[in-house]
């Protein structure tokens, strides 16, 4: 059996190299590269006979008029534009998924890949193969991970810590007729360490940790995922304590459909299967099943009741405490220059998480990296911020036209000069006019305070602060020259303004009452006054912009000249 299951990975990975290659060949060898300078010259000139684009492709190829039959690869400028430029200029523009050939060899391995998967399913346990036992010495011989491994979240590492002391000692608590929790529920933003906090109870209590996701139960077939739920829970039970985690339980356990139409009945099957096995667990046994989620409101209420998920445990964004504690946990193996300031980069990533925090210094290290420099310096920090938040700067700008470079300042001029006066204990880090990778033409960023609470002066200015690249626009050039620059802008502000009106209850009309409690469907009240106070705060902010056009003048001019700007530049420009 084992040869066969050898014989079937290495003969689809040779087939996979050698379509691959084939497909190099075919496709590559006739083909020549041409920088996106030279081709834009010979659109001017009236040389390009045809692009044909391809998606989700970096490049694209492009035939000239004087030999058709030689093919150029170009870089792909992905802007909004580029095709009605190409039209424009008399360029046809088709698309592609690469040759004929190239998708026959596709379908091929497609096709192997399959009856590879479909033979070693048959012929091998999969449900064994999905549960992990992570902290057992046969499958992991790394450390186990423990609370020390968790940086912040103190007060959700409060909350385990009985937790954890109930697995290892049951009879303490029975003795006093406690019960032990049988589910703890984490929920919060991605990233916030919720995996690597049930990781860390099984890790400190020293039971097995299995662990699945959501997904792997979800299947086309009825009565799959309720079996391999069974499984799961069976072999938990043969280790007497153990640590059960499901990862993204709301794949499984969704509010079920009240009408049977809407009913999906393997997704229902596996809930009760779920909520069987929770339900037979016998008492103080030392079976703890943890789930996670993003998506809390989700879930169905008997999963969330008492006797199932007992415990449900916020895993939040870090504070700014907790910022400093992960990015020292995460630097203790790199390399830092003395001029690193921890303590203001933790107040720096509001809104970071603890995954961010992490990729944040991964992301410095290979530009010190690339530096060849043996320490990571502030500026490795600094341009990992910068990519992290709005990803890498385009190299070529050449296809940005003055006009664009000047409409783009005014935008972003804008925003800045309204975060200035609106909202002066807000910390403007960076304002730029540098095009990203990301489609970005430029960016405000802009670290607000770590606070509770929101107050309504500081919402609407908020709103003010993102409609006011579009009114710093039509101030400039004049409504009829208005870009579409302002539209991410705008859908924003437009969740902003709902949640003002109909979630946090400051509208004086439409009251404290809010529509979320509701069916499904449109409210034209709501839509109405989302509407009429979008206009007043945008009239209020070009009229702002008009009282301080100096202070706007001011930062556009030296963004064109610098075309970055940090804090203290529009603190000057604006006193």
């Amino acid at each position: 059996m084992k040869h066969k299951r050898l014989f079937i990975v290495v003969s689809t990975g040779l087939l996979l190299i050698i379509s691959g290659l084939l497909g190099y060949k075919l496709f590559y060898r006739a083909s020549k590269d041409l920088s996106y300078k030279e081709f834009i010259s010979a659109v001017d000139k009236g040389q390009v006979q045809e692009v044909i684009l391809e998606e989700n492709s970096n490049s694209f190829v492009t035939v000239l008029r004087e030999d058709i039959k030689q093919k150029y690869t170009v870089p792909h400028p992905k802007t909004d534009d580029f095709t009605q430029y190409l039209l424009l200029n008399d360029v046809k523009v088709s698309y592609g998924n690469g040759t004929a050939i190239s998708t026959l060899l596709n379908i091929a391995i497609v096709a192997a890949v399959i009856f590879a998967v479909v033979w070693y399913s048959r012929n091998s346990n999969t449900q064994a193969s999905l549960i992990s036992d992570a902290n057992t010495k046969k499958s992991n011989k790394d450390e186990p991970v423990t609370l020390a491994h968790v940086a912040g979240n103190a007060e959700a590492k409060s909350m385990v810590e009985d937790i954890i002391d109930f697995i290892r000692d049951p009879d303490k608590y029975a003795s006093v007729g406690a019960r032990m929790p049988k589910g703890l529920l984490f929920y919060g933003p991605p990233g916030t360490g919720k995996t690597l906090m049930a990781k860390a109870i099984a890790g400190e209590a020293g039971v097995p940790f299995y662990a699945m996701s959501g997904s792997d139960f979800v299947q086309m077939y009825v009565g799959v995922g309720a079996s391999r739920v069974r499984s799961l829970f069976a072999k938990a039970k043969k280790s007497r304590k153990a640590v059960i985690f499901i990862d993204e339980i709301d794949a499984i356990g969704k509010k079920r459909a009240r009408s049977a139409s809407a009913s999906n009945d393997e997704r229902d099957q596996t809930l009760n299967a779920l909520l069987s096995e929770m339900s037979g667990f016998h008492d103080n046994q030392g079976i703890i099943v943890i789930g996670a989620t993003n998506r809390l409101d989700t879930l169905d209420e008997a999963l969330l009741r008492p006797g199932r998920f007992d415990r449900h445990i916020e895993i939040g964004l870090p504070d700014v405490n907790a910022r400093r504690q992960i990015l020292a946990l995460h630097a203790k193996n790199k390399p830092l220059a003395d001029s690193v300031d921890l303590d203001g980069l933790a107040r720096s990533t509001v809104y970071f998480s603890g995954a961010m925090l992490e990729n944040l210094l991964n992301e410095a290290a290979i530009n010190a990296a690339n530096d060849k420099s043996k320490y990571i310096k502030p500026e490795h920090i600094d341009k990992a911020f910068y990519t992290v938040i709005a990803g890498a700067q385009k190299m070529d700008r050449s296809y940005i036209s003055e006009l664009d470079r000047k409409i783009t300042a005014y935008h972003e001029a804008g925003h800045a000069l309204a975060t200035q006066l609106l909202l002066p204990d807000y910390f403007i880090s960076k304002v730029t006019i540098i095009p990203s990778v990301k489609g970005a033409g430029g960016f405000n960023l802009t670290i607000p305070k770590d606070e509770m609470f929101t107050t309504e002066r500081q919402l609407k200015a908020n709103i003010q602060v993102l409609l006011a690249g579009r009114a710093a626009e039509e101030i400039i050039f004049g409504s009829d020259e208005v870009t579409t620059g302002a539209g991410n802008d705008i859908q924003k502000a437009s969740r902003l303004m709902v949640d003002y009106i109909n979630k946090f209850g400051m509208d004086n009309e439409l009251g404290l009452f809010s529509t979320e409690v509701l069916a499904d469907s449109p409210d034209n009240e709501l839509i109405a006054k989302c509407r009429g106070r979008m206009k007043e705060l945008y009239d209020d902010t070009v009229r702002l912009i008009k009282d301080n056009l100096p202070s706007l003048e001011a930062i556009t001019d030296e963004l064109l000249e610098k075309e970055s700007l940090s804090g203290d530049d529009i603190i000057r420009l604006c006193s």
